[in-house]
């Protein structure tokens, strides 16, 4: 996020830190996302690992295209010359960039820390409820 407002030279401002509350839920989703799939191969008893990486490999595509849409559908705003788009362009700037940031993290740190989590004993199975 603020790579993205150096880069284009624009200050941080509260539409730049509202843009950034916006972008967290967007992580905030695609992490839960990600650890209800983990969570779910660890629920068909697959070993931590084979559920991190199955996970992954199974929900990179709908991570990955959910920012890359969000992204690209502002886009035009984020490039818009006209004064009435100067007061939302931080916001735009702040969650357009951010999300690239973010999605990397989301696909590669939030595995790698459910892992380290499982091993220091941190993360605990699901156990399922049977009906009697």
């Amino acid at each position: 996020m603020f790579w993205g407002h150096w880069l284009l030279g624009h200050p941080l401002s509260m539409p730049s830190m509202m843009g950034f509350v916006s972008l967290a839920g967007v992580v905030v989703n695609d992490s839960i996302l990600l650890v209800q799939y983990i969570r779910h191969h660890l629920d068909d008893g697959e070993d931590i690992q084979q559920a991190v990486v199955m996970a992954s490999r199974e929900r990179f595509r709908a991570v990955f295209l959910t920012s890359l849409t969000t992204a690209a559908g502002l886009l035009p705003l984020m490039l818009e010359t006209s004064l009435q788009a100067q007061v939302i362009k931080p916001l735009v700037i702040s969650i357009v960039f951010g999300i690239f940031t973010s999605t990397l993290l989301v696909l590669f740190m939030i595995p790698a820390a459910y892992v380290i989590l499982a091993d220091f004993k941190l993360v605990h199975r699901h156990e399922k409820l049977l009906s009697a």
